[in-house]
């Protein structure tokens, strides 16, 4: 097998132990821990894959998250109703947060086995707001945005030509769903998966952690050799989601070491206090990088080879944007840059 392709947001991830170096094959599954199923779906981007977590839950099974909402996804999801799930019908579909390659074929799932979808509130009408937004102002609130940080016009306009892009990975949007709130306790093949909800990644990102199986669905929130994107979007253009997932991450501390990590993307592990130290000093580490480059004002597209050093297509440059905006909103509010607004609508910072 193939190792896993390196991304331009990758990091090293000392000290982690993975139970399995190899991910299943496309259309087979590896069981991590009794009744606790890993499969993989392919996804259209240099990052090319998500893991699914399916749950024994009585006769039948839990899907944890879900892939895009593309044929290549749903021939696989086809394979294993053929084959492993054959008699192990969709009991529930439990969404983590929004994004299309968690909830893209929710509803699809949903009403193909006649199950609720599961999910956070806040998840639920995020995708419903991007699912049926982008219209003409949506779309130029979008642009301004991107315009506001400094990014050419020529640059912007190939985001503009990328149209409803969640749409077009995210064919329906369940009308309807079963919330999961923070400190939820869900029996699922009667063992207890304790809910937790974080932010800085999505409004209300959920997480489940087993204490019998010790085992931690962490979801995008953490990963174990990319980085979370956590990025300044259109909507909250003064957001401070950078902040909102530091603080996170102490959410997990509780957790004994030994836990058992499941991640979206990248191999299941162990070492989770060891991987939450180096993300907090990886992120320590780019905003001290953030302010040495400020002597003079520049604006986030100005920073962005300082924070991300590779060579980025369009999808990478929305998320390498926000993303250093990010940075940026949680210097200023601890007073360590300031913001410049020039007479071009233009937003450049600097040391304080």
């Amino acid at each position: 097998m193939k190792p896993e392709p390196e991304h331009p947001l990758a990091a090293p991830a000392p000290g982690l132990v993975h139970p399995w170096p190899e991910p299943p094959e496309g259309g087979a599954s590896i069981e991590v821990a009794p009744g606790i199923r890993w499969i993989r779906m392919p996804l259209p981007f240099q990052l090319n894959h998500i893991n699914l977590w399916l749950l024994e839950d009585g006769d039948g099974i839990t899907v944890v998250d879900t892939g895009v909402g593309l044929p290549p996804t749903r021939a696989l999801w086809e394979g294993f109703f053929a084959g492993e799930l054959r008699e192990r019908p969709i009991r529930r579909v439990l969404v983590t947060h929004f994004h299309p390659d968690h909830i893209g074929n929710a509803d699809w799932l949903a009403q193909r086995f006649g199950v609720d979808l599961w999910c956070p509130q806040a998840e639920w009408l995020m995708a419903q707001l991007a699912w049926q937004g982008m219209g003409g102002n949506e779309t130029e609130k979008r642009l301004n945005h991107y315009r506001r940080h400094g990014v050419p016009e020529a640059q912007v306009e190939a985001f503009r030509g990328r149209g409803n892009h969640f749409r077009q990975l995210v064919p329906t949007v369940a009308p309807d769903f079963r919330a999961v709130r923070e400190g939820d306790v869900l029996t699922i093949g009667g063992r207890a998966w304790h809910a937790f909800t974080v932010m800085g990644h999505a409004p209300e990102h959920a997480c489940l952690y087993c204490p019998e199986a010790n085992v931690l669905i962490s979801g995008d929130q953490v990963l174990p050799k990319i980085t979370t994107n956590v990025s300044v979007w259109p909507d909250q253009p003064h957001g401070n989601p950078l902040k909102l997932y530091l603080d996170s991450l102490g959410r997990f501390r509780p957790l004994p070491e030994p836990t058992l990590v499941l991640p979206s993307h990248g191999l299941p592990f162990r070492g989770l206090h060891r991987r939450l130290d180096y993300l907090q000093h990886h992120h320590d580490e780019r905003l001290s990088e953030t302010i040495d480059a400020l002597a003079e004002p520049r604006t986030a597209h100005d920073l962005v080879p300082v924070l991300f050093r590779r060579r980025l297509d369009a999808h990478q440059l929305g998320f390498a944007i926000g993303e250093t905006v990010a940075h940026l909103h949680f210097l200023e509010a601890q007073g360590q840059v300031s913001r410049l607004v020039g007479a071009d609508g233009v937003h450049r910072f600097r040391k304080a």
